[in-house]
């Protein structure tokens, strides 16, 4: 049916989708229907997958790129063609759930319906079950708390599933790359002891975790006849993007398809491997393009094109170019242009300063109509909430819209998720212990914001739009949030004489209990009325049997509270409607755990979600994963994974903390042990010359990746970070080889 296979080859931005997009193109035209010679047998297999014609599979490294690479084949195609469109992960979990009873069959498992496990949860659920056991985990390896190790062990298990690898082998793996550690030899069985155990205890009761889904798909469902015949029957054609992201399992898929007369397209970014350290295997997945026609683009984009070996050769080697920080880095002229057009630095002795002047340099571009909010990136090894905030503080008082990407912050960092979660701790019994008075004052606060009609919304926006922002840096504070009828001081004076703390009965008393209720005013003491007179009702409510559970609870005080025709910003409602989605979540897997849950369990699972939060307990984000509409007008803040991750480029690029040793390390890109799941290669963590090697390389790929995406760049650097140490990082050369911007001070430059 088709002519042969394609292996894309080439480095960021060059090119690589499109090609496969066209590849889609010429492949989709000449899909045809069933021809009438296809036995019964096999029509049947293709109604019963839902398709009565061949079909297109097409895979992206993650959602965001899965989106942005379906709308592109729509676009091309006018959505004449369908496709099946997914990531590796998600067509895993896709095919375990739908096959799900192939996997009782060779398992003999329950019958009973897949539930998959959200982290946070699967977490949760394996400290409880390894409660007596962790603690002799943890003496045969100090230094580690519970949650840590917890989340290691199950990391492992992971890797071991993405690599292909049997989870009875992972303690034997671990003793082998740890041979030269201190730990006890009799930890790593304990290890696959608990794994053991925690694989048979979700498999009993349906849950799937990521892990046990992409073990169940590879070593199981794969190889079974009879999904096979689905599966070869349904997909002649695999398209897959950027294949250097993927796990290696998937290679095992794409060479059953190619065996089975199917073709496939494949994009491989030798700069990529953005989540090498994270369950990707990209040697491995190299190996492809032995069976397909190699086709290589080599068309450098942005500032790689003009500095890309420059900056790599600055930054790697070799060691003559670069001196040693006891001569406080004095370079001597550098042979190498660094393009001073396009890169320039920022330079200052704290980082408080470098913070500000850089927040400066975005106003002067953006005022100065040099470039718009939206061609601005600034990206950090790590951007910390300081350094976010403080440039969110800046911008947005200059009228100049920020945006976090893929800001994953724990939902108690928002004071409205925190006010829900006292709220529930009120009307349940038995809660006492979770609520105090700092967290009813902030309740009262939050519950007693004033409503905001749309319309009011949209004139004090266009109001702001005809407002000229002020020319320097100015004092006044960003836009205020919304003046709540009850103060903080008036909230304090209520949680301190109307807030009775009780153990099994908190709760709240009418305001004239306050003997001078009367200071607290005619606004504050009727929005304290209504919030308290809500709160009777559904505890009333609760004892009466009439609450059907505390997602509905959730759900009536944010339609009370904080919609009812509000216009609440983006991030607000991605937070709500984050916070229901893990409620949802935890209160199904709670009644597969319990069954029908008593007025008792209720109120004890409710303490544990709460706790489960307060905790800091990062979910994952709420859907949609993006907005709809035009691209937000707003400079992007991203850390070096992120950005990577999500594929995006920028005119401008402001590399912060350019000096900081971070850029050469994976950080919490790289899980415990990774090295040792990856297929080809010995690879032991106690050499430090691997681990050396790995790094450089890393760095190498970041260099070159981010310069593909840019074609400006200004490096942020302060001689001292946040904890006030001097930062000596491995782009030390880059900055002093590069032009400083006007005002940028250096302790050098005083010393001069």
């Amino acid at each position: 049916m088709f002519s042969n296979s394609f292996w894309i080859f080439g480095n960021s931005r060059s090119g690589k989708s499109t090609r496969l997009v066209e590849q889609f193109c010429q492949w989709s035209q000449t899909v045809k229907p069933l021809s009438p010679k296809f036995s019964r047998r096999q029509s049947e297999l293709h109604k019963l997958a839902g398709q009565r014609v061949p079909a297109i599979l097409v895979l992206a490294a993650n959602s965001n790129n899965r989106l942005k690479l379906a709308d592109h084949i729509a676009n091309a195609t006018s959505g004449k063609h369908s496709f099946h469109s997914t990531t590796p992960l998600g067509f895993f979990e896709d095919e375990v759930v739908l096959f799900w009873p192939l996997l009782i069959q060779s398992l003999d498992l329950r019958a009973q319906f897949p539930l998959r496990l959200r982290p946070e949860t699967e977490q949760e659920l394996a400290a409880q079950l390894w409660s007596q056991e962790l603690d002799e985990v943890l003496l045969r390896q100090a230094g580690i708390g519970i949650e840590r190790m917890v989340r290691r062990i199950l990391d492992l298990f992971q890797l071991a599933a993405l690599s292909a690898t049997p989870f009875e082998e992972i303690p034997t793996i671990l003793e082998r790359g740890f041979i030269d550690d201190t730990t006890p030899g009799s930890f790593w069985p304990l290890i696959g002891e608990l794994l053991t155990q925690w694989r048979s205890w979700c498999l009993a009761r349906g849950l799937l975790t990521y892990g046990i889904i992409c073990e169940l798909y590879w070593r199981y469902l794969l190889n079974d006849r009879t999904y096979q015949q689905h599966l070869a029957y349904r997909y002649q054609a695999v398209i897959a993007d950027d294949v250097d992201e993927y796990p290696a399992i998937s290679r095992h898929l794409f060479e059953f398809l190619l065996d089975r007369g199917a073709v496939g397209a494949f994009t491989y970014n030798p700069d990529g491997g953005t989540r090498l350290g994270l369950g990707a295997d990209p040697e491995y997945m190299a190996n492809l393009q032995k069976r397909c026609s190699v086709e290589r683009l080599n068309r450098p984009s942005g500032l790689a094109a003009k500095i890309g070996t420059v900056f790599v050769e600055l930054a790697l080697g070799p060691e003559g170019i670069r001196e040693s920080a006891e001569e406080n880095f004095s370079l001597p002229q550098s042979p190498y242009p660094l393009a001073p057009d396009s890169v320039k630095s920022i330079q200052t002795i704290s980082r408080a300063d470098l913070l500000r002047k850089t927040a400066e340099a975005i106003i002067e571009l953006v005022q100065s109509k040099t470039a718009a909010p939206q061609e601005i990136a600034v990206i950090a090894p790590g951007l910390d909430a300081i350094a976010r905030y403080s440039l969110i503080e800046i911008l947005t008082s200059h009228h100049i819209p920020t945006e976090s990407l893929n800001d994953q912050r724990p939902l108690s960092s928002s004071p409205t998720i925190r006010a829900l979660l006292t709220l529930l701790a009120l009307v349940y019994p038995g809660l006492g212990r979770l609520v105090d008075r700092d967290k009813v004052a902030e309740m009262l606060i939050i519950l007693s914001q004033p409503i905001e009609t749309k319309e009011e919304g949209r004139r004090k926006k266009e109001e702001g739009k005809t407002k000229s922002p002020p020319l320097p840096l100015s004092p006044s504070p960003p836009f205020p949030l919304p003046i709540s009828h009850i103060d903080p001081v008036r909230a304090g004076l209520i949680a301190d004489h109307c807030f009775y703390p009780d153990t099994e009965n908190p709760r709240l008393l009418q305001a004239n209990t306050f003997p001078r209720w009367d200071r607290l005013g005619h606004r504050a003491t009727t929005a304290y009325q209504e919030i308290w007179e809500w709160i009777e009702q559904q505890r009333s409510h609760q004892q009466q049997h009439l609450l059907p559970n505390p997602i509905a609870l959730l759900d009536r005080a944010i339609q009370k509270f904080l919609l009812k025709d509000r216009e609440l910003p983006y991030h607000q409602l991605a937070a709500l409607r984050e916070l229901i989605e893990t409620a949802v979540h935890y209160w199904e897997i709670d009644r597969r755990l319990q069954g029908k849950p008593s007025p008792y369990s209720q109120s004890a699972t409710v303490a544990q979600f709460i706790q489960l939060l307060r905790r800091g307990t990062i979910t994952a984000n709420p859907f949609p994963l993006r907005t709809t509409g035009r691209d937000s007008n707003a400079v992007t803040l991203a850390n070096i994974f992120q950005y990577r991750n999500h594929r995006q480029a920028h005119k401008w690029h402001f590399w912060l903390d350019a000096g900081s040793h971070l850029w050469m390390s994976g950080g919490a890109a790289n899980l415990f042990a990774a090295p040792l799941f990856l297929q080809q290669g010995s690879w032991s963590p106690t050499q430090i010359e691997a681990e050396q090697e790995a790094d450089r390389q890393r760095l190498r790929r970041i260099l070159l990746d981010l310069l593909s995406r840019c074609s400006s760049l200004c490096l942020c650097h302060s001689e001292l970070a946040a904890n006030g140490q001097e930062q000596v990082g491995p782009l030390i050369p880059l900055i002093y080889t590069s032009i400083p911007r006007s005002g940028s001070a250096t302790l050098r430059d005083r010393q001069n």
